[in-house]
């Protein structure tokens, strides 16, 4: 009987290591960001349309050096 429940929680524990093997993963050391593409096509309007980007940044609901941060990367 012992024997039994011992192989059953080997078997979940292997269940759940294989599970989390196929998780996606952000690499090590990077989060993801903040304005995706969308935002910042949104962003891009808005600045072409004369908005400050503290105007934008309130408006997409992210922090003002994200939205400055991928506006000067364009």
């Amino acid at each position: 009987m012992m024997a039994a429940l011992v192989e059953l929680g080997r078997d979940i524990v292997l269940e759940r290591t294989t599970a989390a093997s196929r998780r996606p993963r952000l690499r090590a050391g990077r989060r993801q960001a903040s304005v995706d593409t969308d935002m910042l096509a949104a962003a891009k309007a808005r600045r072409a349309g004369g908005e400050s980007p503290t105007q934008i940044a309130k408006a997409l609901g992210v922090s003002r050096a994200s939205v400055c941060r991928r506006l000067a990367d364009v």
